[in-house]
């Protein structure tokens, strides 16, 4: 057993080009251009203010060096200590309002890619692991956010260098084309980086995005670990995820190693050079002490932003990277499409399969030219052997999978020209494993309650349900806390509290997956009435696994490869003798009374023969 798929890519991922990225980007960002107007002022308080340090210094160097004086020491003190409270300041600024801007994106970003990812159909997450999606949401949009606040920084420190440009240009020419000379070394070898970083960093990803999705599912079945004692394999598959991530990582951090001390050693070079033709120019009086002063001084804040850039250009495609994966999830490409958008008016639930063919993959077909009708109010059991093709057509009918072909209608309608949203609010389903969020029993009934049915509407229905007795088995009626996936109730309950919810919900079509797990005849009783109230009112499709939900049926559809065998009521059935009694006196005629009195008679003659022969 293994939760563990490697580093590949998603089906649904895609390439987009640093420009396509940019203006994705760059759309998030239109909504805040107040903002971000008063963040470049700052970015230009800053950026004057730094570059003015060296400049002031190395003028007050000459100034002082001719004619020393203490008001222009005082002066050039006052001037570096005001820059400095500028910097701060506007600094400080920038930072807040940066802060507020990244906030609203990676608010906007998590909402757009959740809101896509609960879109996704039910084939989706058959395919995809949730884990690796829930990496999408939360740790990749953080990374996004952080790599917006460093490229703000950067671009400070670009116009900083920008700003000094200009200084060095007009000092002396030479020694300032001396130093842009270097520039495209630089950016070269910044360059050469680029393809590496944004490999392994995608790497990297995948290889978290792996970690997430292995705690997910092990820790979702922890109880199944713990039943059969396989806490050590589970451990197991972490620990194989958590290694690949950190081998992988590992190998980031080689390639990110390599990044400055290769561009320090190219500025090195730089400094050299120019310390050294700076020194000659000094010497023969082209350029004053304080000039070279501001040229050595400035080289490391004018290189700096390019180093930045070249060694956190990783970060920067990081970023790039994190923006690509949460764009690939929200531009998937939906299976299940809707060809309108019609409101849908009440249902009555006649329903209509045509000649519908339905495969899961290109190798597996499920369904193939299958019809079927159901009238309004009827209930269908669906029986037959796993694999037939049950689940499906009430997957289909609920529109969580895609057809390939034929049609389904819902009274006359095709249901692919139905608002999807409001179709499913006519629908009732639960599935075979109930599943129940943290919270009460009374707000899980009322999960989807139409318009918020009040307590004494939920109390109502309840007490149809054998005067209510069940309500009583907990320990605080409808306050009791059910617990996460509603672990603290038995599966009885879990099944009421399911039924209950459809009770309020009032749906014109009923789906059904009967749970096959054994529950006392108390609970299986206050399940059928439940069941009973239900099936009263709507066009069930029941996936049946109890004999009493079976005899009950208007109509019984026996299955077998996608293919209707036979057809009608239990009686009819049983008489021809067919699959169905195949079926009945392999799964159902055991949960028969006249099966259990005559197992207990044969206990009895037996018992009695063995006395006997005792005797």
């Amino acid at each position: 057993m293994s939760f563990f798929s490697g580093l590949d890519s998603e089906r649904y991922d895609r390439q987009y080009s640093d420009r396509e990225l940019v203006r994705r980007i760059v759309s998030y960002f239109r909504p805040f251009g107040a903002q971000l107007a008063a963040v470049s002022v700052f970015i230009l308080l800053i950026s004057a203010s730094g570059a003015a340090v060296p400049v002031l210094v190395a003028r007050g160097v000459d100034e002082l060096s001719a004619t020393y004086s203490q008001r222009q020491m005082l002066i050039l003190v006052g001037a570096v200590l005001l820059s400095g409270v500028v910097v701060w300041v506007s600094n400080w600024m920038r930072r807040r309002i940066v802060a507020r801007i990244i906030g609203d994106i990676i608010l906007a970003l998590r909402t757009g890619a959740f809101r896509a990812a609960v879109a996704h159909d039910l084939s989706f997450y058959d395919e995809f692991a949730s884990g690796k999606v829930v990496s999408r949401i939360t740790s990749d949009t953080q990374d996004f956010g952080n790599t917006v606040v460093l490229v703000t920084d950067l671009i400070s420190q670009f116009i900083q260098s920008l700003i000094l440009a200009v200084f060095l240009i007009r000092i002396d020419l030479r020694l300032a084309l001396l130093t842009f000379a270097f520039l495209p070394v630089l950016f070269l070898a910044a360059l050469g980086f680029r393809r590496m970083a944004r490999a392994v960093t995608r790497e990297g990803m995948r290889a978290m995005a792996n970690v997430n999705a292995t705690i997910k599912e092990t820790v979702s079945g922890i109880a199944v670990a713990k039943n059969f004692r396989q806490e050590h394999l589970i451990f197991e598959e972490f620990d194989r995820a958590n290694q690949q991530s950190y081998r992988v990582n590992v190998r980031r951090g080689m390639v990110l190693s390599m990044v400055f001390p290769s561009l320090n050693a190219l500025s090195g070079i730089a400094t050299a050079l120019l310390l050294y033709f700076g020194g000659l120019a000094t010497a023969a009086g082209t350029v004053t002490v304080g000039s070279w002063y501001l040229f050595m001084e400035s080289l490391d804040r004018f290189f700096f932003p390019v180093l930045n850039l070249s060694a956190f250009w990783t970060q920067v495609q990081q970023g790039l990277s994190a923006a690509e994966r949460i764009f690939a999830l929200m531009d998937a490409e939906p299976q299940v499409v809707q060809v309108d958008q019609r409101p849908v008016p009440l249902l009555r639930g006649d329903i209509r399969f045509e000649n519908v063919c339905f495969r899961y993959s290109d190798k597996e077909t499920v369904l193939e030219d299958f019809n079927l009708h159901v009238s309004p109010g009827e209930t269908v059991a669906l029986v037959g052997h796993t694999g037939a093709g049950k689940s499906s057509i009430a997957r289909l009918i609920a529109r969580f999978y895609e057809f390939q072909k034929g049609r389904i209608l819902i009274d006359g309608h095709d249901i692919r020209t139905f608002n999807l949203n409001d179709y499913r609010r006519q629908l009732g389903i639960v599935s075979q494993t109930p599943f129940l969020f943290s919270g009460t029993v009374e707000e899980n009934i009322c999960y989807a309650c139409p318009g918020g049915a009040n307590r004494e509407q939920i109390e109502y229905v309840a007490n149809q349900i054998g005067g209510g007795e069940w309500l009583e088995t907990l320990s605080h009626g409808l306050d009791t806390e059910v617990g996460e996936r509603g672990a603290l109730l038995s599966m009885g309950q879990r099944q009421l509290v399911s039924l209950m919810r459809v009770l309020v919900q009032q749906p014109a079509v009923f789906i059904l997956d009967e749970a096959t797990a054994s529950i006392d005849p108390f609970t299986e009783r206050q399940i059928q009435e439940a069941l009973n109230l239900i099936l009263a009112n709507t066009t069930s499709i029941i996936i049946a696994h109890r004999l009493s939900t079976v005899k009950a049926a208007d109509r019984i559809i026996v299955l077998d490869h996608g293919k209707i065998i036979e057809e009608g009521n239990h009686e009819e059935l049983l008489q021809r003798g067919g699959h169905y009694a195949t079926l009945y006196n392999t799964y159902f005629r055991h949960q028969s009374l006249a099966y259990v009195e005559e197992a207990r008679r044969l206990a009895a003659e037996a018992h009695e023969r063995e006395q006997t022969s005792r005797g």
